[in-house]
C-alpha cells in the first residue's frame, strides 16, 4: 500500500469497502451459465467439494489428448453497479501436463479470460460470436500451483486463486467469459465485485462513501454537526480506483463556538451545562467565570448572573462583576468657605480596579426645605473623582450642606439599583472642637499600648467621640479606633515597633482637627532596662490591687442591686404586648399590642399607589403567598426593582393581619443591615407588601451556589453586617428568635440584610426546617434556637446571640447544615451535655472561639451584639489573624458532631468520593485526566488541579484538605495493622 503523509495516517488504514456482484461459492444449484460448443459440452457443470468440504458448484474440462481445443464457457449478465472497473477473484485448479498418461502437445496449463460488455442482457447461444473478437481480453491466466491428479479425484491439490481486473466499464453490465484450448482444469468459484472508498471523516469534515470512476473526480465533503467552514475553497478529497482514499484534500471545517474537538477531531461535542467555548476552532472548553453561568450545553458564553454585569467591550472570558459598596469614614475640614472631603475606599469594590466616585450636594438653610446646590466650585471635579479628596469652594454662611458621595465602577451604569453612597451634613460657621495635642502613655506591653489625652471642651455642645489614627512607622497604612473616653488602648501592634498616633474629637458640629503626631513604641525583646522592667512589675502589682478592690466594689454593689435588677433584662415573651422598652431614643412597639391592628399599618408602613408597582416574575413561594420580582416606579424617583410578596386569595382577616403584621415591623426599622421596607398595598387585591430586591437571594443558598469563592475577609465582612443589623434591633429592643443564614437576603454588593420579621411565630408542620413543639406548645428550629429558648420559651437578645453564633457556622462552612444528618432530639441531648459544633474547613480560630463564646450555657455570659462588631472590626483591621486556623476542638469531641469523611476505602469509586466532598462538578474533569483511582488522588497537587481545570481557591484547598486525610488514613491504617500483628 502506498505510503501516506503522517496527517493522513488513519486515513490509510481504512480499508476500501468491497462490493460483490456475483459469488459461485456459496450457489448450490444450477448456475445455468452458456457453453460452446453446446453439442459436445466439453465445460461440464458438476457439484463438489471445496478445500473446506462445502458443496459447491463448479465447472471442469480435460480435452487434452485432442488437437485445436476451444472451449468457451459464459456467465450469465452481471449488472456493474456503476463501477467502472470490477475484479474478478478466481479460484481454479490445473493438472500437470506431463502427469496425463498419453498427453499430446495439444496439452495446455493456461486459460484465457474475456469480457463483453452490453446494455441489456442479450446473450445467446450464438450471440456474440464465440471469438476474441468481440470480446475483450482481460489476461490469460497461468495457475502457480499444478496438480498430479485429474480434476474430481482425491488430493487434487493446491488451490490457485488470481484476481483479475476487468474494465474499463462503461455500459449496463457485462458477461465474463472463460476460453479453454485444452487445459485440464477446474474452476472452482468466481467472485466478481469491485471497490469502494469507505465513509470517513477527517479533521471534522465527513466524506460519503463513493464508487471509484474511470476519471478521478474530486468528491465533495460537508462538515459535522457543530461544525463550521473556515473559508470559501470547497471542501473535497479524491477517491482512488482501488477504493482507498488519497492523501490530497481540503478540509477546512472546525468546532463552532460552543463546541469542541472529539474523537480524534472527527465530532464537535457541545460544552456542558456550566461550560463555555467563546471562539471557534481548536481548544477545549472551560468553566464559566466567576459569578456567571451557562443553563444549557453548547454556550458560547457564559450569562452573568443575577446582579453581576459584563461591559461590552470585555471579553466573555472574563469574570462577572458588581456595582461597589458605598464610600467609608467620610471626613470632612471646614476652613471658612471651603470644605475638604476624604473618605475611605469601599469595603467592597465589586471585583473590579476602577472605582470611581460621585459627589453630590444639597443645601439646607434654616427653617426652609433643601435644594441642590449652586455656585460651587469642585477641585478637581465632582464627577469621576479617582483619588478619595475633594475640595468646595464657595459655601455660604449659617447653612446646613448634604454632601453624598457614591461609589461607581465600570458595570453602575448596567445596574438598575442606584449606587450605593455615604452621606454627610456640614454646618457652616459652627465652632468644631479644638485639635488633640497631649497624648500620654499610661502603659505599655509588646502587643499593646494605652493612651490618655485631657478632655476637650467644645465652643458648643458636647464631645460624642474621639477618632484614634495610628500606623506603624514605615509600614502600611493607618487604621482607625473610636472611642467614647478620653483614653484607648490599642492592641495586636507588632513587638518593638514604632507606632505614629493623632486623635481628633468630634461634638454636635462635626470633627475638629488631628492633633500633632505623636510616636509610641512597644515593648521588644530588649528594648527594657532593668529600671523600666522594675517600674512595670510595681505598677502591675498595684494595678492588680486597684482590680481587687474594684471588683469588690462592684460585687456588693451588684448584690444591693440584684433584686431590682433580676427582672430587666430584655425578653420577648409569647404572650401578645409583653415587651420592654429599649434604652435608646427610639423603641420597637410590638403591632400586637393595638387594638386595631390596622392601625399599626397605617402608622409604620407607607400606601402604595398600585398603579406604581408592575410585577415581572414569580421568584419563589412565602408563607401567605407568592414572592415576586418587580419594578417600582414613583412619579419624580427613579425605577428601581423590588420584592414583593402577595396574599393569596380567599384568606381570613386573622392571616390578613398576621401578613401586614411584618409589614408593620419592617416600616420601624431604618438601617443599612436591615430589609428596607418600601411600602404596603391594601386598597386592592391582592394585598402586597413591597421590599428592597436582593439581587443574590438567601444567604444559605448563596453560599452554597458560591462554595469556595470568597475569602475569609469577605466572609467576615458579610458576618459584619449581620451582626450590625442584629445591634440595631437589640438597641431597639426587637428579638428576632428566627435568626438563620435562610433569613439572611444578599444584594449585588454582597451586602447582608436581616429579613423575615415576625413570621417565625406562624411556623407550620410542613416547614422546610426542621422544629420542636415544645411544652409550651409552638414551632421552634431547633438547630438554631438556644437551650433556654428551646426549654422555657424565653427569647431574649442572647438567645439571638446563640443562632447567630450559628450563623456564623453556616457562612464559614459555605452553607452546611448545622448539625448535619443528626435528629432534633439528637441535636438537644448532644447541646445539653456540652458538645458543640467543630470548626468548618480552614475556619480561622478566632471565628470559632467566637462561634463557641456565642454558644455559652448561661446566656449572661454570652458576648453581646455591639461586643461581636467591635471583635470583627478588629479581624478586619488585622487581616493577619484569619490566618490562623487549627483543627482543635472547640469543645469535648461527639461521635455525631465529628463529620470528618469516612475512610477513603469506603468509596466505591474516585466519583463517589468527589460527591462525598461536594466537588462532584469536577468528576468528568477528573477521569479525562486519568485520576481514577486513589492511589493516583493521593499524589494530587495544586499543579495537577490547575492542569485538571480546578481553578477557584476554595476548590483547591478542599480538595487538597481531603487529599491530606487520606495521607492521615492511610498512616493510621498501616499503625493499627502493625499494632494488631498484619505485619
Amino acid at each position: 500500500m502506498k505510503s501516506c503523509w503522517p496527517l493522513w495516517v488513519r486515513i490509510c488504514l481504512v480499508l476500501a469497502v468491497e462490493e460483490n456482484l456475483m459469488n459461485t461459492k456459496f450457489e448450490t444449484a444450477d448456475l445455468r451459465w452458456t457453453t460452446y460448443p453446446a453439442d459436445d459440452g466439453q465445460w461440464e457443470e458438476i457439484s463438489g467439494m471445496d478445500e473446506e468440504q462445502n458443496s459447491v458448484r463448479t465447472f471442469e474440462v480435460c480435452q487434452v489428448h485432442q488437437p485445436n481445443q476451444n472451449n468457451w464457457l459464459r456467465t450469465t449478465f452481471v449488472p456493474r453497479s456503476g463501477a467502472t472497473y470490477v475484479y474478478a477473484e478466481l479460484r481454479f485448479t490445473v493438472v500437470e501436463c506431463f502427469s496425463i498418461p498419453r498427453v499430446t502437445r495439444a496439452c495446455k496449463e493456461t486459460f484465457n479470460v474475456f469480457f463483453y460488455e452490453a446494455d441489456v442482457d442479450l446473450a445467446s447461444a450464438t450471440f456474440p460470436p464465440w471469438m476474441e473478437n468481440p470480446y475483450v481480453k482481460v489476461d490469460t491466466v497461468a495457475a502457480e500451483h499444478l496438480t498430479r491428479k485429474r480434476p474430481g479425484t482425491e488430493a487434487s491439490g493446491k488451490v490457485n486463486v488470481k484476481t483479475l481486473r476487468v474494465g474499463p466499464l462503461s455500459k449496463t453490465g457485462f458477461y465474463l467469459a472463460f476460453q479453454d484450448q485444452g487445459a485440464c482444469m477446474a474452476l472452482l468459484s468466481v467472485r466478481l465485485f469491485y471497490k469502494k472508498c469507505p465513509a470517513v471523516t477527517v479533521n471534522f469534515t465527513l466524506f460519503q462513501e463513493t464508487v471509484p470512476r474511470e476519471l478521478v473526480m474530486p468528491v465533495t465533503g460537508q462538515c459535522v454537526p457543530n461544525a463550521i467552514k473556515t473559508s470559501s475553497r470547497p471542501l473535497s478529497m479524491y477517491c482512488r480506483e482501488d477504493g482507498q482514499w488519497a492523501d490530497q484534500a481540503i478540509t477546512d471545517c472546525t468546532c463552532a463556538a460552543g463546541y469542541e474537538p472529539s474523537e480524534e477531531s472527527t465530532k464537535c461535542r457541545a460544552c456542558p451545562a456550566g461550560m463555555f467555548k467563546a471562539v471557534q476552532g481548536e481548544g477545549g472548553c472551560q468553566l464559566c467565570p466567576a459569578f456567571s453561568m451557562s443553563p444549557s450545553p453548547g454556550s458560547s458564553e457564559c450569562s452573568c448572573r443575577i446582579g453581576f454585569y459584563r461591559t461590552t467591550k470585555e471579553p466573555v472570558t472574563k469574570q462577572c462583576s458588581t456595582t461597589p459598596s458605598a464610600p467609608r469614614s467620610i471626613v470632612a475640614k471646614i476652613n471658612g468657605s471651603v470644605a475638604m472631603l476624604e473618605w475611605s475606599e469601599p469595603l467592597e469594590n465589586g471585583g473590579r480596579d476602577d472605582v470611581s466616585y460621585h459627589l453630590s450636594c444639597h443645601a439646607c438653610p434654616e427653617r426652609q426645605s433643601c435644594q441642590e446646590c449652586a455656585r460651587l466650585a469642585y477641585a478637581p471635579r465632582s464627577r469621576g473623582l479617582v483619588d478619595r479628596t475633594v475640595t468646595v469652594e464657595g459655601l455660604q454662611p449659617y447653612i446646613t450642606y448634604s454632601f453624598q458621595i457614591q461609589a461607581v465602577n465600570g458595570v453602575s451604569d448596567l445596574s438598575q439599583n442606584p449606587p450605593q453612597s455615604e452621606s454627610i451634613n456640614i454646618t457652616t460657621n459652627k465652632d468644631v472642637p479644638q485639635p488633640v495635642s497631649e497624648i500620654q502613655q499610661t502603659s505599655v506591653s509588646p502587643s499593646g499600648v494605652t493612651l490618655a489625652w485631657p478632655f476637650i471642651q467644645p465652643p458648643t455642645g458636647n464631645i460624642l467621640d474621639y477618632e484614634v489614627k495610628y500606623y506603624e512607622k514605615g509600614v502600611g497604612g493607618p487604621m482607625f479606633v473610636k472611642t467614647s473616653e478620653n483614653r484607648v488602648t490599642l492592641s495586636g501592634l507588632r513587638r518593638g515597633a514604632v507606632y505614629i498616633v493623632k486623635v481628633r474629637a468630634r461634638s454636635e458640629v462635626g470633627y475638629g482637627g488631628f492633633g500633632p503626631e505623636k510616636a509610641f513604641q512597644t515593648y521588644g525583646a530588649d528594648s527594657a532596662s532593668g529600671t523600666e522592667k522594675l517600674a512595670l512589675i510595681v505598677g502591675t502589682a498595684a494595678l492588680g490591687t486597684l482590680l481587687i478592690l474594684a471588683v469588690v466594689i462592684v460585687a456588693v454593689v451588684c448584690l444591693r442591686r440584684q433584686g431590682s435588677s433580676a427582672s430587666r433584662e430584655q425578653e420577648y415573651s409569647d404572650k401578645p404586648g409583653q415587651y420592654l422598652i429599649g434604652h435608646g431614643t427610639k423603641v420597637y412597639i410590638d403591632p400586637f399590642t393595638y387594638e386595631d391592628p390596622n392601625e399599626a399599618v397605617r402608622e409604620f408602613a407607607k400606601e402604595i399607589d398600585v398603579s406604581y408597582v408592575k410585577i415581572e416574575e414569580v421568584i419563589g413561594a412565602g408563607e401567605f403567598g407568592e414572592v415576586c420580582r418587580g419594578l417600582l416606579k414613583v412619579p419624580g424617583k427613579k425605577e428601581i426593582y423590588v420584592a414583593i410578596k402577595t396574599l393569596k386569595g380567599g384568606y381570613t382577616e386573622k392571616q390578613r393581619r398576621e401578613f401586614l403584621s411584618e409589614a408593620s415591623i419592617m416600616g420601624q426599622f431604618e438601617h443599612p443591615n436591615i430589609i428596607r421596607l418600601d411600602g404596603v398595598i391594601t386598597s386592592s387585591v391582592p394585598v402586597m407588601i413591597v421590599t428592597e430586591f436582593m439581587e443574590n437571594g438567601a444567604l444559605d443558598s448563596f453560599l452554597r451556589l458560591n462554595d469556595g469563592q470568597f475569602t475569609p475577609i469577605q466572609l467576615v465582612g458579610m458576618l459584619r453586617g449581620i451582626a450590625s443589623g442584629m445591634r440595631y434591633l437589640s438597641d431597639m429592643s426587637y428579638v428576632h428568635r428566627d435568626l438563620a443564614a435562610r433569613n439572611i437576603l444578599v444584594n449585588s454588593n454582597l451586602v447582608c440584610k436581616v429579613s423575615d420579621f415576625g413570621l417565625s411565630r406562624f411556623l407550620e408542620e410542613n416547614s422546610s426546617d426542621p422544629t420542636y413543639t415544645s411544652s409550651l406548645g409552638g414551632k421552634i428550629p431547633i438547630r438554631w434556637t438556644a437551650p433556654e429558648a428551646i426549654a422555657f420559651r424565653k427569647f431574649t437578645s442572647a438567645s439571638d446571640v446563640w443562632s447567630y453564633g450559628i450563623v456564623m457556622w453556616e457562612v464559614m462552612s459555605f452553607g452546611e447544615r448545622p448539625y448535619w444528618d443528626m435528629s432534633n432530639q439528637d441535636v438537644i441531648n448532644a447541646i445539653e451535655q456540652d458538645y458543640r459544633l467543630p470548626p468548618p474547613t480552614a475556619c480561622p480560630t478566632s471565628l470559632h472561639q467566637l462561634m463557641l463564646d456565642c454558644w455559652q450555657r448561661d446566656r449572661n455570659a454570652r458576648p453581646r451584639f455591639a461586643q461581636i462588631v467591635n471583635s470583627l472590626d478588629k479581624l478586619i483591621r488585622n487581616p493577619a489573624s484569619l490566618k490562623i486556623v487549627s483543627r482543635g476542638n472547640g469543645g469535648p469531641s461527639h461521635p455525631l458532631l465529628d463529620q470528618r469523611l469516612p475512610h477513603y476505602s469506603s468509596f466505591g469509586s474516585v466519583s463517589d468520593w468527589l460527591r462525598a466532598i461536594k466537588m462532584g462538578r469536577y468528576e468528568d474533569s477528573f477521569a479525562n485526566a486519568g485520576f481514577t483511582s486513589f492511589e493516583l488522588v493521593s499524589q494530587l497537587s495544586s499543579e495537577d488541579l490547575l492542569r485538571i481545570g480546578v481553578t477557584l481557591a476554595g476548590h483547591q484547598k478542599k480538595i487538597l484538605s481531603s487529599v491530606q486525610n487520606m495521607h492521615v488514613q492511610g498512616k493510621a491504617s498501616t499503625s493499627t495493622a502493625v499494632k494488631t500483628g498484619q505485619f
